[in-house]
């Protein structure tokens, strides 16, 4: 099940890479492109409109692939050490992956749906990515203590588990903040007058 293993560990280095040039490239697209004020846009913002809209979609979609594949490559590894362990169900690693999965499509929503396109669906794929990010990374943290100390080092868990707690905190305000806002544009002149709903 498992002979290739050993040859798998560049793919989270590269979903980790290609999802960073992702938001580079299509940010400095639009910035060059004069869409977005350089200081600090929304991620979505960077992908709204041509070209950079193009180049985000297509790039988030490969990031999300390829976020799926670690995500199967951890469940097949928590499989593997559980043969000799015994430390988690097996059925909590698949539901795990099925979290992990759920955000993966989310991801796929956000890059396919842009943000002032169909606000609605992009939104929720947001949500969903992020809600089944937090919920994903929360259970691998669990089965990382479960898995202590052979598998793992109480310190690797303790990072994991601090990465779990700062997700859900920043979780819960951009859910809030979230709520309160309707867009309809992106771009803003000064006097112009905005709609409340």
């Amino acid at each position: 099940m498992l002979c290739c293993m050993p040859g798998v560990a560049f793919v989270p280095a590269l979903l980790v890479s290609w999802s960073s040039a992702a938001f580079i490239i299509s940010y400095a697209i639009a910035v060059l492109a004069g869409h977005v004020e350089p200081l600090v846009p929304y991620i979505s913002d960077t992908g709204t409109k041509p070209p950079e809209s193009g180049v985000f979609g297509f790039m988030i979609n490969i990031s999300a692939l390829l976020a799926a594949i670690t995500m199967y490559i951890r469940y097949l590894l928590i499989e593997k050490q559980n043969e000799s362990s015994h430390f988690v169900r097996s059925s909590c690693n698949i539901f795990t992956l099925c979290i992990g999965l759920m955000g993966c499509t989310g991801m796929g929503i956000v890059a396919t749906f842009q943000e002032l396109a169909v606000p609605s669906v992009h939104d929720i794929g947001a949500s969903v990515a992020f809600g089944s990010g937090v919920v994903y990374i929360t259970l691998q943290s669990v089965i990382s203590y479960k898995s202590c100390p052979r598998w793992n080092t109480y310190l690797m868990c303790h990072i994991r588990m601090a990465i779990s707690i700062i997700s859900c905190i920043a979780f819960i305000p951009m859910i809030v903040f979230a709520s309160k806002i309707s867009m309809t544009k992106i771009d803003w002149t000064p006097g112009e007058k905005v709609k409340s709903y």
